[in-house]
């Protein structure tokens, strides 16, 4: 996960913007419960201030050492750059990445790490501690003079500053034997098993997992050391195999038939049968081999349970699971908000900056460059939201994690149902309809505008888009009339645009025949951007000049009301408290 630095000067976002630029992350502005934020939703932290500041507002948070995200204080010259939290969670390594960047000096103060210049409870990518309690008792020892023996093959340690001895007292075990460690023993294992998963559609998930259990337990393999589970592209939105990946805490990788069948001359169990269905000669050995690399061994042929079939390759050394076949596909149809990177969701962040392509308006995209400067963006003119829609699936379809950007909520006229709707229709590139969608709510622009104006929505209310160009005017104006009679707070989105300036005059000509000429109406443009603006004006008084396509229009019902507070006025719609209370007080 990348960090995000917090800066509170000027000097700060500078040396912030560099840093990140060096090793990736977003920079934001330094706020203390945005901050706490953060550090409960587990996200790396880079505070460019004084540490004493990261600690006093942390410190309320700090429970469990072992859950701690990565917290680091970088001084405003990049000269210094201390570890405070989550030391034994990355914090020492992002410390040394910084210090390395930008020609500074990593305070690690961890003794283990300072001392032999590597976290024995925290293991690099591809590696595993299977007894982590043991670590505390192991480092003391070796800090008071005991020296350890390697069994196994462990680059990372041999290149540690650890005091090894042919009879030493400590030992550090590197296999994928599944093995149990002691006070005196810790146990790693690489990443070097492949499991490779073939089965009938609509398997189930349940045998497909008590397969790949018993298969390790049968030959001794430990769980840990699986870096993957692969299969067939066909399967890529198979749960038997995705929750197999899932309960494993692995990725899942796909190969298309053409890759399976190269490993045909690999093979312990080739299948005329599994050719004329797939176009491979096999799938769970042929996506294990695959998967582990051409030096890989087969070490557990082709298993068989019901409707499962599941075996295991060994590469020589650990597997880079992003690095072989591809993923399955994910779009994330993302709601953005307004506009506002307050408005934006925690979930809507997470996907933008988990996501390796973009796709959407550019005005839309502009709105959250910094989160998707690391992705590759495509951009597509107003109106071309099929096209958008597509793109965004194609690239999903290949393995990508791609985010379709939308602005408010991107399930309230926007390009969620677009994706169903092509979805649905099924004339798309092959992989597309395999892929995982999320769809990513965001603030709507009838939200926004109801905030900024007071609490207009705070009884039944409806959205009506006056454009004219998917829908019939007179389906539009019989909605209107129906959410008139029924007296809806309405909300006009798409009200006007430089060739359609007649459905809201249309529109307002309908609304006087029930409601008062002054009757409140609200005009919320550019919410959440620069320019923004608010205002409330009477029905009688409503001008088609007034409102653009970024204005949202809201239409009191007869109970609307406003009042005055605090020198502002408030639009509010009133939900019966009132009679409630009244009738408390006469009882």
């Amino acid at each position: 996960m990348k960090p995000v630095f917090v800066t509170l000067t000027d000097a700060g976002r500078a040396i912030a913007e560099r840093a990140a630029a060096a090793i990736g992350g977003e920079v934001q502005d330094f706020d203390a419960a945005h901050l706490r934020a953060l550090f409960s939703e587990g996200r790396p932290i880079v505070g460019v201030c004084a540490a004493g500041i990261l600690i006093r507002i942390l410190a309320p948070l700090l429970a469990d050492k072992c859950e701690e995200p990565p917290v680091v204080a970088l001084s405003e010259d990049g000269a210094s750059v201390v570890p405070l939290l989550g030391g034994h969670r990355g914090a020492n390594d992002l410390a040394r990445r910084l210090a390395e960047a930008l020609g500074g000096h990593a305070a690690i103060t961890t003794a283990g790490d300072n001392r032999f210049g590597v976290t024995l409870d925290a293991p690099p990518d591809g590696w595993t501690l299977a007894n982590p309690e043991d670590a505390k008792s192991v480092t003391a020892a070796l800090l008071a003079g005991d020296s350890a023996r390697l069994e196994g093959g462990a680059p990372w340690l041999v290149k540690s500053a650890l005091p090894f001895a042919a009879d030493g007292a400590i030992r550090f075990v590197a296999t994928t034997r599944a093995m149990k460690g002691d006070p005196e023993t810790l146990v790693y294992h690489p990443r070097r098993l492949a499991i490779g998963l073939g089965c009938e559609r609509n398997a189930d998930p349940t045998e497909t997992i008590e397969l790949v259990k018993l298969v390790l337990a049968e030959v001794g393999l430990a769980r840990d050391s699986v870096a993957l589970v692969a299969s067939i592209d066909l399967k890529a939105d198979e749960p038997a195999v995705l929750q197999a990946a899932e309960a494993l805490g692995v990725p899942a990788r796909f190969f298309t038939a053409a890759a399976l069948e190269e490993e045909t001359p690999r093979l312990a169990n080739p299948s005329k049968i599994v050719f004329r269905e797939v176009g491979a000669h096999g799938v769970a050995e042929a996506a294990a081999l695959a998967a582990a690399g051409p030096d890989a061994k087969l070490i557990v042929a082709k298993t068989k349970s019901v409707r499962v079939t599941c075996a295991i390759a060994k590469a020589p050394e650990v597997i880079d699971a992003t690095k072989v076949g591809r993923a399955r596909g994910k779009l994330a149809i993302v709601g953005i908000g307004p506009g506002s990177a307050d408005w934006l969701t925690p979930e809507a962040r997470r996907l933008l900056e988990a996501s390796d392509a973009v796709v959407g308006y550019s005005l839309y995209l502009d709105l959250v460059a910094p989160l998707i400067a690391h992705a590759e963006r495509f951009e597509s003119a107003l109106g071309a939201e099929e096209a958008r829609v597509r793109k965004a699936l194609t690239l999903a379809g290949e393995g990508r994690t791609v985010a379709l950007v939308s602005s408010g909520d991107a399930g309230i006229y926007a390009l969620a149902t677009l994706v169903f709707e092509c979805l649905d229709a099924a004339e798309l590139p092959d992989g597309a309809g395999r892929v995982e969608v999320i769809v990513a709510p965001g603030v709507s622009a009838m939200q926004a505008a109801a905030a900024r104006a007071g609490a207009p929505l705070g009884h039944d209310f409806c959205a009506i888009s006056l454009s004219d160009l998917l829908t019939p005017w007179e389906t539009i104006e019989a909605r209107i009339r129906a959410a008139v009679a029924a007296d809806f707070v309405i909300a006009f989105y798409n009200p006007v645009s430089q060739r359609r300036r007649t459905q809201l005059a249309e529109a307002k000509r309908i609304l006087l025949r029930h409601r008062p000429p002054d009757a409140p109406i609200v005009l919320a443009r550019n919410l959440g951007r620069d320019g923004e603006s608010v205002t409330t004006v009477a029905l009688a008084d409503l001008s088609v000049d007034d409102v653009d396509m970024l204005t949202l229009v809201l239409v009191g019902a007869s109970t609307t009301r406003q009042v005055k507070t605090g020198g502002r006025t408030f639009t509010y719609t009133p939900r019966g408290y009132e009679k409630k209370r009244n009738a408390d007080a006469a009882e």
